[in-house]
């Protein structure tokens, strides 16, 4: 297997007033281990003002070499629109319906991803609709934290039978190590775990070479 890397995750319902504080916790996080990507997880606004926000974040996310990857739960816009136009790789969604639409208008390589996965048979139909990504895990929009055990079966089942990569989120520090021993490509960190702390992210990158 080759060397398992790290996805941030902010906290959800990011705002425009949320980043001074967000894109130097960002930077730190980035530089502090082998970060292939940020999905940045925004409050639902109108298009232009999230077109803003993303042309804000992602020079701070690329300039360490990640992806930008932009979600937004309950947006009802363009959400492929307000990433092509800010600036960001991708967008993230965790509604697996529509996959093969969003795949068709995401051009110049930029990254589809998706999750909320609750059952094998929801992911493979996204797997099915052309996703770069499959993400286990993950806390909900309402702040609820998915069963762990749950989402290391699921991502240990998919990294072993699936070519897709799969991304398999660590809620604690102390799952982050079980995160990484599913054999998942990516190990997903939520923000509680590097926000206020950039040292953690340089234990999760010990604890992936361990797990390598």
């Amino acid at each position: 297997m080759s060397q398992q890397r790290l996805a941030l995750l902010t906290p959800h319902g990011t705002a425009a007033s949320d980043l001074d504080g967000l894109l130097p916790a960002i930077e730190a996080a980035c530089a502090a281990g082998d970060v292939a990507a940020v999905i940045l997880r925004l409050a639902p606004a109108d298009e232009r003002a999230l077109t803003a926000l993303v042309k804000r974040a992602a020079p701070a996310v690329q300039a360490h070499e990640a992806a930008l990857v932009v979600a937004c739960p309950g947006f009802a816009g363009d959400l492929v629109s307000v990433a092509t136009r800010g600036g960001a790789d991708g967008v993230h969604v965790d509604k697996p319906a529509g996959l093969k639409d969003l795949r068709e208008r995401l051009r110049e390589g930029r990254i589809l991803g998706t999750g909320g996965f609750e059952t094998r048979h929801a992911a493979m139909d996204a797997g099915e609709g052309g996703a770069d990504y499959l993400m286990f895990g993950g806390l909900y929009p309402d702040g609820a934290a998915p069963d762990p055990e749950g989402v290391r079966e699921r991502a240990a089942w998919w990294a072993e039978i699936f070519e897709t990569p799969c991304i398999a989120v660590a809620c604690t520090e102390a799952e982050i190590a079980d995160a990484a021993a599913t054999g998942a490509e990516f190990v997903g960190l939520e923000s509680a775990l590097w926000l206020a702390d950039p040292a953690a992210v340089a234990r999760a990158q010990e604890a992936l070479g361990g797990a390598a």
